[in-house]
């Protein structure tokens, strides 16, 4: 059996914030690397857990959200997503945003995933839910939220993925691994 160092070989010099909002930390690192030499480092820490969810119908239909993203310039379709705060229960978290971005209520969860989002520049966490079992209510979107809906077969939202039409990691995650449990 081979064995497997899981330590920490990286050591901080010192760090300074460059940045911060209510949102994230951007911080300067001084470091020695794994080889001993030394260098810098730039690390992102979030101030919110990454939460997103995979609207399952009973004819395995999925619900994406649709919205222009700032920070790549694109239109993305994506699982309803959004920011929990830290030391929160991320299950509440995942009830809001599908709520707030579609209006749909789940009587089902089920957690699919922990993941990080990003794991060389930044410590950001995510959660991925299914949500089955859904009725149909209002939707409460945020100011900075122009959202578009759509109900699209799971099978084809894979399809998406694999032609590199939908990009948000957490949205690829949560299809694919949904798909792998339905067995599509």
């Amino acid at each position: 059996m081979r064995v497997i160092s899981t330590e920490n070989n990286w050591k901080t010099l010192s760090s300074e914030t460059v940045y911060e909002n209510a949102w994230l930390e951007l911080s300067h690192r001084d470091v020695i690397n794994p080889s001993g030499n030394k260098g810098i480092y730039g690390l992102v820490k979030f101030k919110n857990q990454a939460i997103g969810v995979i609207p399952v119908d009973s004819d395995d239909n999925i619900y994406l959200v649709g919205q222009y993203r700032y920070a790549i310039d694109e239109y993305s379709w994506e699982i309803p997503e959004g920011g929990g705060p830290l030391g929160t229960d991320p299950l509440e978290g995942a009830k809001r945003e599908l709520k707030e971005e579609t209006g749909l209520v789940a009587g089902r969860w089920t957690k699919l995933a922990r993941i990080h989002t990003s794991n060389s520049a930044t410590d950001e966490e995510g959660f991925l839910y299914i949500a089955e079992e859904l009725t149909q209510d209002q939707a409460e979107p945020e100011d900075t939220e122009d959202l578009q809906v759509w109900k699209l077969p799971l099978r084809e939202a894979v399809d998406m993925v694999m032609r590199s039409e939908i990009t948000d990691s957490l949205s690829v995650a949560a299809i694919l691994m949904t798909a792998r449990l339905k067995g599509i």
